[in-house]
Parts: structure tokens; sequence; C-alpha cells
């Protein structure tokens, strides 16, 4: 830690008392943490706050502060009180953050409960709508409703979130796909407000199945993909009896005919 500087016009008793600054130190950490003396604060009332390194293991940076007072020039100067406290340079934990805010997606486990805030910016009193037509018509059709619903930014925020997802257009796997969810026969449009840009995946070999995607995904098992046949022959299937190779006929892609090979003579019976 670099010195600091003495300061001016300070009590010549309170910038002297360096070695019972370091005997107060020693006595609350012990002597082989306190590190050399470094520097000394004014404080205000007749105090000076004394520093000095902190050999303390894991505290780099840190510094051993003792402050002392007098009640004036010629009376005896005391120790007031000793702290640990870090540097410019100092390693030091991050500012507290509070549980319900560092909760991240996938962190809520079986059992675990995640109550929201009665402000919660994400969710609106449902006597104020939810600007979804469709959800209101339900619930007045049916005479039920919610107490809250989510608003309008927090369903932007929603389409956002999913469009720059794993299944959104532009994931791998959209990019290299034969065609785009919307045009897909196991696209499963969601109802409301969000309808024309997500839907739900029902095809089971899909990776996406189950999942919310965006109309302009895609993957290998579109409903309309077709397979290229890229072998340059199509064979028939191959007929064999017990003892021979039977005749096949091999069609190659110019419709040419090829005669398989001649039967073996059946093995002599003698």
């Amino acid at each position: 830690m670099n010195s600091t500087p003495v300061p001016e016009a300070a009590p010549a008793e309170l910038l002297a008392a360096v070695e019972l600054a370091r005997a107060a130190a020693e006595e609350d950490a012990g002597e082989q943490e306190v590190g050399e003396h470094v520097g000394v604060q004014l404080e205000e009332g007749g105090a000076a706050t004394h520093l000095f390194d902190a050999n303390r293991p894991g505290y780099r940076g840190w510094c051993w502060a003792v402050t002392v007072a007098s009640a004036g020039p010629g009376t005896e100067v005391t120790v007031s009180e000793v702290v640990l406290l870090p540097g410019p340079d100092a390693l030091i934990a991050p500012e507290w953050v509070p549980w319900q805010e560092r909760v991240q997606a996938g962190d809520l486990g079986v059992g675990d409960l995640l109550p929201t805030a009665p402000d919660d910016p994400r969710l609106v009193p449902a006597y104020l709508q939810s600007d979804d037509p469709v959800i209101e018509d339900t619930a007045t059709e049916l005479g039920l409703g919610r107490v809250r619903v989510m608003s309008r930014p927090a369903r932007l925020e929603a389409a956002k979130r999913w469009r720059a997802g794993e299944f959104g257009p532009r994931s791998d796997m959209a990019r290299g796909a034969p065609g785009h969810c919307g045009t897909c026969g196991f696209y499963l449009p969601i109802a409301g407000a969000l309808s024309a840009a997500f839907g739900v995946c029902g095809n089971e070999i899909a990776p996406a199945d189950g999942h919310v995607v965006h109309a302009e995904y895609g993957c290998g098992a579109h409903s309309e993909a077709e397979v290229e046949q890229v072998s340059p022959v199509l064979v028939a299937d191959l007929i064999y009896d017990d003892d021979a190779l039977l005749d096949i006929e091999v069609v190659d892609r110019n419709g040419a005919e090829e005669q398989g090979p001649e039967p073996a003579d059946p093995p002599n019976a003698e």
C-alpha cells in the first residue's frame, strides 16, 4: 500500500503515536499480521488514524487502521478503535445483491418457491387488462379472472428472449433447416398477442419438441422435408437361398439394367 501524506497542522502528539497504534494493532491481530507503517490520516475532533500494512493471508492491499485521540495539546493519547480496512488495490467482495435479484433462469429446483414482488414490473393488475384480447375474451366468457397478468413490456421482453434463444431464427439449427416452423405440420401456434410469431413444436423426434419456437426457426424434422436419393445405384432387395445367389436386377440412375451373376451350379449329389 502506498504511503499517505502527513496532514498539515496535525497535533504532534497524534502524529507521534505510531508505536502506541502499532501495539494496539498487534494486540488485536497478532504481531505477525501487522506490517510497516504506511501513513496517517487526520480525523475530526482531535483524532488521527495510523495505517499499517496487513500481512494476513488473502488480504493483499488491506491495512490495519488504528485511530488515536487526545483531549488537546499536552493530554494523554488513547486508542479509540482498531479495524481492518481495504485499500485502493484491495481484493474485496462485489456489492451485495438481494437473493431475489440474483436468481437466474434454471436456478429454481423441485420444492423451491420464488414469490414475485408486489411491484414486479412484469405484472399488472388484471383490472387494467392484459392488452391481449384473446385472454380477456376467454376470462370474460368463463366468468374467471386472474389477480395479475403479464404487462405489455414483459411480453415484448419474453418475445425478444425467445427469438434470440436456442429455438430462434438465428440459431445454427435454423440456419441449416430445409424449412421454417411456420410451414411445418407439427407447428402448434400459441394463442394471444404472440401467436403471429411463436408456437410450440409437437414433433417428438425434433430437438424443440414441447418448446416454444419462433415461426422462422426450423430443423431437419420438418414435416415437408424431402430426402434426395444420393446413392449412384438403386439396388433391389438381395434374395438368397441356402446354396446360391439368385438373379437380381440392378438399375442405375440412368435406367440401364445390368444382369446379376449367373446362379452357381448345384453341388454334386454324389
